[in-house]
């Protein structure tokens, strides 16, 4: 793990979302060198499911080393932050870094996700990043640190990104905007940056998301901490940047990265916004144990909760099928498989369970997810759902179904004929 180096001793950070999960990993992280650490959060009284407070954070940073101010601060209240800040100037002398964590998810589509969600995550994402910064930026500018630095993604315009979850990646967004934009303004005075995930990190927001088992295939809030801490003790002209933690630690020297794993040795999902999209990402959960939330998305309607910072998130049902067999599916993948097959396949399928599904036998370690592939079809198949879980699973010849009709391809045909032999390798998982 990347070693503290002192620099951050007597600086004073302003953390939003600090009492708990990766904003409490940063503030830990620079504690050690005995900074101050403004917990700006809404957490004063325990929480019925999410764990800590801004008192309890407090308690751990001050046993670390650091000087700690808890300060109840929802962002979206541009009042309670210009509260805050102005007990951290008096309390500390100034401020020297912000850090805009505080963040809220509902990952939902369009026509789901209520108008009030909708304002959550602006207001709370973008609206509220903006508005920590506009107030921070005064006292920022006198210091010989100035940092911002946003926990939000590389901005992505790939449409994968915003079908499923068009609010929640809009206002995400905004706050990678704000890095765009206040670096250029403020260049030479205040270093504005991102920082995003490589893999999945394990927070509360992820359980909720992953569902039982998710654990395994994170990340410790720890690499964060530590990217974070490698992006603050850098010097004002490191600015504008959108830094992914495990490039970032990888340049820095950091060669063992199981000591930030949950489980060492064990896959992991990438994050968000990079290059796995959603439908991958949820096939990866699923074949290794977790049924994420999200998976479902607009089909579910019931056992909805509140999650962390107010998301939404819902009981997942179980996997019909079809989905069943795509997981067993993705599973299965091999390199050698992709090695000998070479096609992306492409099911439009009828039936309880119709839509449209892919397998990519072609690209890199191979996929397969519900919607379309995000590369070049080779080959179509169109049929029933019924009549493709008997195909996969040993019950229907990919032969007999296309004599008699149950199966129409288009494409590439002798890609398509060999797929009764990459068949015998999944059906006997099924």
């Amino acid at each position: 793990m990347l070693p503290n180096t002192g620099k951050l001793a007597g600086c004073t950070l302003f953390i939003t979302g600090a009492s708990r999960g990766i904003g409490k990993a940063i503030a830990l992280k620079a504690a050690k060198d005995g900074a101050n650490i403004v917990i700006a959060a809404k957490t004063g009284e325990p929480h019925r499911t999410l764990p800590g407070t801004i008192y309890t954070a407090a308690e751990e940073i001050e046993a670390a080393g650091g000087k700690a101010l808890p300060c109840i601060v929802n962002v979206r209240e541009e009042q309670q932050i210009t509260d805050a800040v102005e007990k951290a100037v008096e309390k500390f002398g100034g401020i020297d870094i912000l850090v805009n964590n505080a963040s809220a998810i509902s990952l939902t589509g369009t026509l789901e996700t209520p108008t009030k969600k909708v304002d959550l995550m602006m207001s709370a994402n973008a609206r509220g990043t903006y508005l920590a910064s506009k107030i921070c930026l005064p006292h920022l500018r006198k210091s010989n640190i100035a940092h911002i630095l946003n926990i939000s993604p590389p901005l992505n315009l790939n449409p994968i990104w915003f079908k499923n979850h068009c609010a929640y990646t809009i206002s995400k967004y905004g706050m990678s905007m704000c890095v765009l934009g206040m670096a250029e303004e403020f260049r030479g005075e205040v270093a504005v940056n991102a920082l995003w995930p490589q893999t999945a990190i394990h927070t509360s927001a992820m359980d909720m998301l992953g569902g039982a088992g998710v654990e395994q295939q994170c990340r410790k809030t720890d690499i964060l901490a530590d990217a974070a801490y490698c992006i603050l003790t850098k010097p004002k002209s490191f600015t504008g940047n959108f830094v992914i933690d495990e490039n970032l630690l990888r340049e820095e020297g950091i060669k063992n990265f199981d000591v930030y794993a949950v489980a060492p040795g064990h896959p992991l999902l990438p994050d968000f916004f990079l290059d796995v999209d959603p439908s991958t990402l949820a096939m990866k959960m699923e074949a290794h144990g977790a049924s994420p939330v999200f998976r479902e998305g607009k089909k579910i309607e019931s056992a909805k909760h509140e999650g962390p910072d107010g998301a939404e998130s819902a009981a997942a049902k179980p996997l019909g099928p079809v989905a069943e067999t795509f997981k067993i599916i993705q599973g299965a993948i091999s390199e050698d498989v992709v090695r000998s097959t070479q096609g992306v396949y492409l099911f439009e399928l009828s039936g309880d369970e119709g839509g449209t599904w892919y397998i990519d036998l072609k690209n890199k370690a191979g996929s397969a997810g519900i919607g379309e592939p995000p590369v070049k079809v080779d080959v179509v198949m169109s049929m029933s759902s019924n009549d493709f879980v008997k195909m996969f699973s040993g019950k229907l010849k990919p032969t007999m179904a296309f004599v008699s009709g149950k199966l129409k391809i288009k494409g590439n045909m002798a890609l398509a004929m060999k797929l009764e032999k990459m068949m015998t390798q999944f059906s006997s998982k099924l």
